[in-house]
């Protein structure tokens, strides 16, 4: 049975580029995802771009302004994937399941996230080298 704050799905990959404008047209025309939507990540520091196809979901990520944890990441790395995110239906009770298993959490609290989800990021360091990312959907009222 699940508990609360359980991955319900791999929501999407990241995957961190430098320019949106260059990239989203590999994955829309060669690729025949679906260009969903764009939206500025104030809070990240980036503009990202949706693209799908059924249930498989790619989000491409460009710095704002030439800083923050995307720019960062293009410095040391280059374009690639920046993290895998799962969507969750709790994301206090995960949080608090990873600190209390010692996995190293990105940040004190959830965040504001692209399409209005609480967001927080597991720390490479105790994942195996991959950015984990937990994304909690807006409640419905």
């Amino acid at each position: 049975m699940p508990r609360p704050g359980d991955a319900t799905h791999l929501d999407h990959i990241g995957i961190a580029v430098r320019c949106l404008a260059e990239r989203v047209p590999f994955y829309r025309d060669l690729l025949g995802l679906r260009h969903a939507r764009d939206e500025d990540v104030p809070s990240e520091r980036v503009r990202v771009a949706f693209l799908e196809r059924g249930e498989t979901h790619i989000e491409l990520l460009e710095p704002l302004g030439g800083a923050g944890p995307i720019a960062d990441f293009l410095e040391k790395r280059g374009e690639g994937i920046h993290h895998i995110c799962f969507a969750v239906d709790d994301i206090e009770a995960a949080l608090a399941r990873a600190r209390g298993a010692g996995i190293l959490v990105v940040g004190e609290a959830p965040r504001s996230g692209a399409g209005g989800r609480r967001v927080a990021f597991l720390h490479p360091k105790s994942t195996g080298g991959i950015l984990i990312e937990l994304s909690e959907m807006p409640q419905r009222g």
